[in-house]
């Protein structure tokens, strides 16, 4: 066996409009049941929170770089783990191609550095062979975080499917985009509007005993874990203190932002609409942006042009299409994605007399001290059944090859 390490990251954003309460407490407990019941090294769990201290903060750049060094160091035989509770979102198209409509799933770094699903499915591809990489994401939208890898319990592939199948029209995309950012501001608020159900995953396999309620919900304030664009925009507003920041000029405005330390995506995003920006400059395609965003781009990218450029174009892009919003490279088949929810659904934040936690973190440390070991899909198998008697509307998904669904969790 194996070396087994984690990344462990909890996000509360204090003192902002995004604020959450149960994420740190979220990463506190999985980090005791990876050293008490895993049998996990002290030594081998990084944990990155925004709680004032002295350690690193769940930056954008700390996050990937910890993620790196974890997939980096990592042999044959070891078990990696990363668990994050925190904000979730989703980026809409921007490259304005009638064909390149849904979504890049996210998380939200503190500094708002957002890190993509295609991210996360370039690290797995680079898991060695014979070691297996584990991820548990508490975040609103996270049924998207490994794009394309086998959905075993959920809907999330249907409603990406759906979303995309829009694209017969810019208007259709269009629509699709507001009913979404809609909902979402809805429910920043509490409000929870009705949505398409997705198929209900099997029972097949589960004893139907009831789990116990590990923290009683009947007196339970719940927050979602959701980012809405708005909210998103207001914050980068106020970090850049600029004031054109609006959909359509998201990623440049994190490129602008963050420079080389921005998301692989969202830099390969900018080295396509430079090169476009270029030819453009020189009578090549100009439709590819509109006059207005050239013109923005060129203000963002005044005084820092070459420093940026250099960032943007070193990154490798095979087609117009890689940098589509959604699309990814070929699905790793060592990774394990266990999802608060699906993909176009909002995770729980939960606060009561007896503490503050995510729905879904809460609901693993319930059955784990229950019943012990369990395979990844009875784990999440349970946790819809918890949950949903709960009262919570969030489907947590398992994403991972046939072989791993049946594998121990963390085992």
């Amino acid at each position: 066996m194996g070396e087994k390490r984690a990344v462990l990251v909890g996000i509360n954003y204090p003192g902002t409009k995004a604020e959450l309460k149960g994420c740190h407490n979220d990463v506190a407990r999985m980090r005791r049941c990876l050293v008490e019941r895993f049998g996990f090294d002290e030594s081998g769990i990084r944990v990155l929170v925004d709680d004032g201290g002295s350690g690193p903060q769940p930056t954008g750049a700390n996050i990937r770089r910890e993620l790196q060094r974890l997939v980096g160091d990592a042999g044959t035989g070891d078990l990696l783990f990363f668990h994050y509770s925190g904000h979730g979102t989703r980026l809409p198209a921007e490259t304005g191609q009638d064909d390149d409509t849904g979504y890049d799933e996210c998380i939200v770094p503190c500094d708002m550095n957002l890190i993509t699903d295609q991210d996360f499915t370039e690290l797995v591809r680079k898991v060695p062979e014979g070691c297996l990489f584990t991820i548990v994401s508490d975040s609103c939208h996270s049924g998207g975080l490994l794009d394309k890898t086998k959905e075993q319990i959920g809907h999330s592939t249907k409603q990406n499917q759906a979303e995309r199948s829009d694209s017969g029209s810019g208007s259709s995309g269009f629509r699709s985009f507001l009913k979404g950012a809609v909902r979402d501001a809805f429910e920043s608020q509490g409000i929870h509007l009705p949505r398409r159900r997705g198929h209900r995953q099997s029972d097949d396999g589960d004893d139907g005993d009831e789990e116990p309620r590990y923290i009683d919900t009947a007196d339970a304030h719940v927050k979602n874990r959701s980012l809405p664009l708005s909210t998103l925009i207001e914050m980068l507003k106020e970090k850049t203190g600029k004031d054109d920041i609006d959909v359509g000029s998201l990623r440049l405005t994190l490129f602008d932002l963050f420079g080389d330390d921005a998301s692989p995506k969202i830099k390969k995003f900018m080295k396509v609409m430079l090169s476009k920006l270029q030819q453009g400059q020189h009578g090549g395609v100009v439709g590819f942006m509109g006059a207005l965003a050239q013109e923005l781009l060129k203000a963002k990218l005044d005084g820092k042009q070459e420093q940026l450029e250099a960032a943007a174009m070193e990154q490798e892009v095979q087609s117009e299409q890689e940098v589509y919003a959604g699309t990814t490279a070929r699905v790793p088949s060592n990774g394990i994605l266990i999802s608060g929810c699906q993909t176009d659904q909002t995770s729980a934040d939960a606060t009561t007399s007896k503490g503050s936690y995510g729905a879904l973190s809460n609901a693993i440390q319930a059955i784990l001290a229950e019943h012990g070991t369990v395979t990844n899909m009875e784990l999440v198998t349970k946790a819809s059944k918890m949950l949903s008697r709960q009262g919570y509307t969030q489907q947590p998904g398992l994403y991972c090859s046939d072989e791993h669904a049946s594998v121990a969790f963390i085992c």
